[in-house]
């Protein structure tokens, strides 16, 4: 029983964990990668849809980003998404593809970055402890009702501890790798 619950939090920590490094692939190094547009989405046929399912994406640079859509159509739609999202980078048209210059991060905007990936760093280590308190309090359930003894409640309640250690220093880990990765110049 409280090997099940230990199982279906772990899962859940390390879909927060998966959430946090997709959420630091978002953030812009001042290199390019497709990752930069997974939050930007364009209205196709009455519904939003993420850009890279309505084009394709491609790095021929290491600062620049090419979007060619799928159909023709999409190409201004695209545009306007891009300019509305919050990267900060202007779409080159030439009717039939769009090249995004990724400029070169100043000093500032790295820090301001650096303060972001820190933030976005404490809310994933912040959902990861709420889970450990989702499982504790399961594990507590099943001892009030006296499914297992206070021993094996106290030892489920360390091994959670112990996982949850583990996607901690898994959050670290990839915040310090994107950190540095942003103030690389």
């Amino acid at each position: 029983m409280v090997k099940d619950v230990i199982k279906t939090q772990e899962e859940r920590m390390k879909k927060a964990v998966t959430a946090a490094r997709g959420e630091f692939a978002s953030l812009r190094a001042g290199r390019a990668t497709p990752a930069l547009l997974d939050k930007v989405s364009v209205e196709y046929y009455g519904s939003l849809v993420p850009v890279n399912q309505v084009a394709n994406i491609s790095v021929p640079e290491p600062r620049m980003i090419v979007i060619q859509p799928w159909e023709k159509t999409m190409l201004h739609e695209i545009e306007k998404a891009i300019t509305k999202s919050d990267l900060g980078l202007s779409p080159n048209s030439d009717g039939s593809v769009i090249r995004l210059n990724i400029p070169q991060l100043t000093e500032d905007r790295r820090k301001d970055l650096v303060k972001t990936l820190n933030k976005r760093a404490e809310e994933s280590k912040v959902a990861v402890r709420n889970i450990r308190r989702d499982a504790n309090d399961a594990i507590k359930k099943l001892e009030k009702a006296k499914s297992i003894t206070e021993d094996e409640a106290k030892k489920g309640q360390e091994d959670v501890q112990k996982i949850v250690d583990k996607y901690i220093k898994e959050i670290d880990a990839a915040r310090a790798e994107k950190e540095k990765e942003i103030m690389e110049v």
